[in-house]
């Protein structure tokens, strides 16, 4: 099997620190590999420096001749005014692709990716088909060599699975910076561990995730088990030199030197064991009631779509319900119902008394401008965790932030840091129910299975939605699924849900919803003045449009609310020229939220026709 990269002796320091060192990177025809590491390991900047966008300090790439390569970053952003087909025409240019073969190819690619009108301004889509669209760039110029990085952080579960069949199938090698763990486990040929805690600087293992695993236990024994007979010799040589040899033989002076050996090989195999760990810990009331949250009869409409439709479900104490369903569905407007963010439309809704909610916006929104110090302790320079107070210096430490770090803003963190840092803040808070909405976004592996970890002891009640089966299988001890047209059903588990998911597509392809199926009616029928209420198909743009606008309306709000607490400060007040901005600030977020919910009765309109 040919080799069609090959770095060796790769080193890349950022000032003092060093991502890597001396290590060899082999990517041969047919791999498929998946790449982990903590954060921070240099796992972006590897790739970066396998495609060419990123030079090393030491080594080199080489690259078999007429190899072809593309890069995905974790970032995909278009420029305003480009659409769909002209971004891969682009990319085919690039490639050297005759124009002849453009449309063909494009139509191929873009189908290919689920994209439906090509002639959508590329800046217009949501993060997940943006990425989608870096992905069909990267296939359009047919590459020898395809390498993503973070792929799966902002596709939802449709999105993941389409790029789970794409590489299983592919004629491409591909490397895969992620940290889906059911995504290796289905996708990868070969993983590789970026990690100081191995001699070589990386483990790299034949086989998927789970395979991986097993291999990187036997490997950690093997390291212990050297370690141990190491101490035992170094100990041994200690002892010999500290009785201090009479006689300055050659011998006796290359047993001193091989003694010094042994020393430096125990310290540098102590250094790389030790591993660092976020250290989470959610903290719950002493509460003894049972039940938390009631949902009775509960219904949520938007114009004329019905999200909830008589959902009754109740949470009790230790209950951890996985939130499941396609995007548009309802998941964040549930949470926010329960947060009494927003008003049901009829049915109740009802909490216990002082029920003590926490929750983890999947927006991440933090003050960028403040340093990290007075993000994770904003009033002093030291926090109450569990009844006892720790520095703030010390509570960094536990989130794996550095004392360099602590006066830096909050804009230079990184995604995994930033949600490093709203974790600790809600850890401050013990809380009778937690909601967790997508968490799991750009933490790494290692942060992951301690929060989840975590959430497993955490002895409250818990409503997590995200988009890794992995984690939501783990944790979760009851799925409430909903599909968007006002139906929800409570599962096992994750896999039962799918099963649902399946029917309710083989029961509207046939005209009749799961629910009507048992009443022997057709699916969205109802009795008004003698027509009927017919679901139609909308054009991809207003489907698009449609998958994300509750997201978007929940923002909008959520602005709308900042800059209408602006206008209640005082110091705001007293000051016209303030004043005056601040009112054209919260008249123009209150026009973006009165103009979203004007586009989503809009489309209602379009998918809803009486006949």
């Amino acid at each position: 099997m040919a080799t069609l990269l090959n770095g060796q002796g790769l080193t890349k320091s950022f000032g003092a620190a060093a991502l890597f060192r001396n290590i060899g990177f082999v990517v041969d025809e047919g791999d498929r590999i998946g790449l982990i590491g903590p954060n921070g390991s240099g796992k972006s900047t590897l790739l970066g420096v396998l495609a060419g966008e990123i030079d090393t300090d030491e080594g080199e790439v080489a690259r078999k001749k007429l190899t072809k390569l593309s890069y995905v970053a974790q970032v995909s952003e278009f420029p305003a005014g480009v659409t769909a087909r002209d971004v891969i025409h682009a990319a085919l240019k690039e490639a050297h692709v005759h124009e002849s073969e453009w449309e063909g190819r494009t139509a191929e690619t873009l189908g290919r990716a689920g994209f439906e009108d090509f002639e959508t301004e590329a800046a217009t889509y949501s993060g997940g088909w943006k990425k989608r669209l870096s992905i069909a760039i990267a296939l359009a110029q047919k590459p020898d060599v395809l390498l993503l990085d973070e792929p799966t952080n902002h596709l939802d579960l449709a999105g993941i699975e389409w790029l789970e069949e794409l590489l299983a199938t592919a004629p491409f090698a591909c490397v895969v910076v992620s940290h889906d763990r059911y995504f290796l486990e289905n996708v990868a040929t070969e993983m590789v561990e970026l990690n100081k805690q191995y001699p070589e600087g990386l483990l790299r293992v034949h086989g998927n995730y789970s395979q991986f695993l097993e291999q990187k236990e036997l490997f950690l024994e093997s390291q212990a088990k050297r370690q141990d007979a190491l101490e035992n010799r170094v100990k041994r040589e200690m002892e010999w030199l500290r009785r201090g040899p009479k006689a300055r033989t050659t011998k006796s002076k290359a047993r001193i030197g091989s003694a010094n050996e042994l020393i430096g090989e125990l310290k540098d195999m102590k250094g790389r064991a030790q591993a660092s760990s976020a250290g989470i810990d959610f903290s719950a009331t002493e509460r003894q009631t049972k039940r938390l949250v009631e949902l009775k009869d509960v219904v949520y409409r938007i114009g004329e779509r019905t999200l909830l439709d008589g959902l009754n479900f109740n949470i009790t104490a230790g209950m951890r319900v996985g939130l499941v369903g396609p995007n548009g569905s309802g998941k964040t407007t549930l949470l926010r119902l329960l947060l009494g963010q927003t008003e049901t439309t009829a049915g109740e809704i009802k909490l216990a008394n002082m029920l003590r909610i926490v929750y983890f916006d999947q927006t991440r929104v933090l003050n960028e401008k403040v340093t990290l110090r007075r993000a994770l302790a904003p009033e002093s320079d030291s926090v109450i965790y569990q009844d006892r107070v720790i520095h703030v210096a010390s509570w960094a430490s536990r989130f794996l932030f550095t004392g360099e770090q602590l006066n830096q803003p909050v804009e230079r963190l990184s995604g995994g840091e930033r949600a490093r840092v709203l974790i600790a803040n809600l850890m401050l808070q013990p809380a009778d129910l937690l909601l967790l909405d997508e968490p799991t976004n750009d933490l790494d592996i290692p942060t992951l299975e301690i929060l989840e970890e975590s959430l497993l002891e955490y002895t409250g009640a818990l409503v997590l939605v995200t988009h890794d089966r992995y984690m939501l299988d783990r944790i979760s001890n009851v799925v409430l699924g909903l599909d968007g047209l006002g139906n929800a059903e409570r599962f096992a588990d994750y896999q039962q849900w799918e099963q649902w998911q399946e029917a309710q597509k083989r029961a509207v392809a046939k005209g009749v919803s799961a629910r009507s199926a048992a009443a022997g009616q057709p699916a969205n029928a109802e009795q008004d003045g003698g027509g009927s209420v017919g679901k139609k198909k909308l054009s991809y743009m207003d489907a698009r449009d449609y998958s994300t606008i509750e997201a978007r309306i929940a923002a909008g709000e959520e602005l709308l609310s900042e800059k209408k607490a602006m206008l209640e400060l005082q110091e705001v007040v007293t000051d016209a020229t303030r004043l005056q901005t601040a009112l054209a600030e919260a008249e123009a977020a209150q026009d973006a939220v009165d103009a979203l919910y004007a586009r989503w009765a809009e489309l209602e309109a379009k998918q809803y026709e009486v006949g």
